[in-house]
């Protein structure tokens, strides 16, 4: 393919990308990050095994940056979706002491 075809479908597809994405309601998008997170999980897997395969030094500098990169995405990800999840925990009672239960 030509450059030209190359960077109309990278258009297209972050146009796509952005629809979709800001058609998502609030309550979904715990689940949507949750599952987000996991399939990136597997990209990073992909890149650990092109790494392995690469050829030239700039070819794996890039790599190896794409999978810090992601690496970060996917546990920063995790956190954001734990800490929203939090939101939905009730409070727990606090325990009463001693004092209190003779009362």
């Amino acid at each position: 393919m030509d450059i030209m075809t190359d960077i109309a479908i990278l258009v297209l597809a972050a146009w796509v990308g952005f629809e979709v994405i800001s058609k998502v309601p609030n309550t979904l998008h715990t689940p949507l990050m949750s599952g987000t997170n996991a399939i990136h999980g597997i990209v990073l897997m992909g890149g650990l095994l092109v790494l392995s395969s690469a050829a030239g030094a700039l070819n794996k500098l890039l790599l190896v940056i794409a999978i810090t990169f992601g690496t970060i995405n996917v546990v920063g990800g995790f956190l954001v979706t734990d800490r929203m999840l939090e939101m939905f925990k009730g409070k727990r009672p606090e325990p009463r002491s001693e004092e209190d239960a003779g009362k």
